[in-house]
């Protein structure tokens, strides 16, 4: 059993280390949170579907993060709606978003701002940003995620990677957590580094606070190599096994997941953010971003993870002041670095989450839950940017210009990544075929 787990200290809320885990699991060969690589293996190769290096990182924000707040402030509006917070103009002339989100101001002409997202239900949850589809009315087994999906569908251009990696740690609230292939079987469960894994064992005594000594680290991984081959285990596995085994061993997955190779001045730009979490659900892990980014070019397809806390019914603005720059911080550098590194075109990066806040401001200084409306970030993938798409009326509560679905933005993504949502299918259990949207959703004209 190969492990490389954190240090007690930093722990989330269910005891695991803020870096997580890095398991091999003896035969079974299981990667976190229950991903079968041997299944999932099989299930690429059965497939034989080309490969492409399209990739999509997406950002959660579990909560609900205020609109009106971000990239939809309401200046004509009562001051009990508007709020505190003034816009500032961007680099795309006549698109303003908010005062605290300069460096994303200073990168609008690669954005795509959606304001006019629409079709939630007022339920805390990722669902429906996973999947593109209200949680209900599902079949057996349940509907599976994006990144599932494309593990199905696409596998990983690199046979020593995974194709679905959720960087996102084990949120108290249950319903925000994802991660579940549903009717796709374990096979597509993404690689979780900071899921909650637990009592397992450490081999050699090698943590991720020595990952900066690769000669150690290679060489305990060569002799869990030597252990396994001189005891035989190795004869008895087939040759997905023996993939899959060479997937987990690789050093090219431990240097995507090692970002103290990095430059200090790059890590310095995407800042730290904080390893404290956040109301229920997630820390502001501004690492998480750097990651995403080494791991999309690296090979691996799609990319999750969950930032912060936006559930905000008190102290809005207060809040606001502390999540804002450090969301845009760690935003403006990944584009930046995917942009310098030649990957932005290839690499759809999207930030939302569940629904949106009510335009009136409560008299805790807070926004409820609004679920008529909310917005969404997008950048990359070869689309549309330095617009924005939708419009809400004078209070900021119900969309009177281009209503986007979330079905809409999904198609989107797949699109991005050479998928026609519309007509292709995935069987469920039964072997009944399911289109990847509803009702024939398209992606967003205005982007592709």
């Amino acid at each position: 059993m190969l492990t490389l787990y954190g240090q007690p200290s930093n722990r989330f809320c269910d005891q695991v280390s803020r870096r997580g885990f890095l398991r091999i699991g003896g035969l079974g060969l299981s990667g976190m949170g229950g991903l079968a690589l041997p299944d999932l293996l099989r299930a690429e190769a059965s497939k034989g579907q080309g490969r492409t290096n399209k990739s999509v990182i997406m950002v959660y924000l579990p909560g609900g993060p205020p609109h009106q707040d971000m990239y939809d402030l309401k200046l004509d509006a009562p001051s009990e709606i508007r709020g505190e917070f003034r816009p500032i103009s961007t680099k795309v002339p006549g698109m303003q978003i908010c005062e605290h989100l300069p460096r994303l101001a200073g990168l609008a002409d690669r954005l795509a701002v959606i304001r006019s997202i629409v079709g939630a239900k007022d339920r805390h949850e990722s669902f429906q940003c996973m999947t593109g589809r209200l949680n209900e009315r599902n079949p057996p087994g349940g509907w599976p995620e994006f990144g599932s999906v494309i593990s199905k569908l696409q596998g990983t251009p690199d046979p020593t990677l995974a194709s679905y990696v959720n960087l996102s740690p084990k949120m108290r609230h249950a319903p925000y957590n994802f991660g579940r292939p549903s009717f796709l079987g374990f096979g597509h469960t993404p690689f979780m580094p900071l899921g909650g894994i637990r009592d397992d064992m450490v081999l050699n005594g090698i943590t991720i606070e020595r990952l900066e000594d690769r000669k150690r680290l290679l060489a305990s991984v060569d002799r869990f190599r030597r252990d396994l081959d001189s005891g035989g285990e190795m004869s008895g596995i087939d040759s997905f096994q023996s993939r899959a085994f060479e997937i987990l061993t690789s050093s090219r997955l431990l240097e995507a997941l090692d970002i103290s190779s990095e430059d200090p001045k790059l890590r310095e730009r995407y800042g730290k953010g904080t390893e404290q979490e956040q109301g229920d659900a997630a820390p502001r892990l501004n690492e998480q971003f750097l990651l995403a980014r080494r791991l999309v070019e690296a090979g691996v397809r799609v990319v999750t993870l969950s930032y912060s806390f936006w559930d905000w019914h008190g102290a809005n603005f207060r809040n606001a002041k502390q999540n804002f720059p450090d969301f845009d911080q760690a935003l403006s550098a990944l584009l930046e670095d995917l942009e310098q590194r030649g990957l932005l075109d290839d690499t759809t990066v999207i930030a939302w989450g569940e629904f949106g806040r009510t335009p009136q401001i409560n008299k805790d200084g807070g926004r409820d839950h609004w679920p008529a409306v909310s917005c969404a970030l997008l950048a990359g993938g070869g689309m549309r940017t330095g617009q924005v798409i939708g419009a809400t009326d004078r209070f900021g509560g119900e969309a009177v210009q281009r209503p986007v679905t979330f079905k809409e933005v999904i198609a989107t993504l797949y699109h991005n990544l050479g998928i026609n949502a519309a007509t292709t299918t995935v069987a469920d259990h039964s072997g009944r075929p399911h289109y990847l949207v509803d009702d024939n959703s398209q992606p967003i004209r205005e982007l592709v």
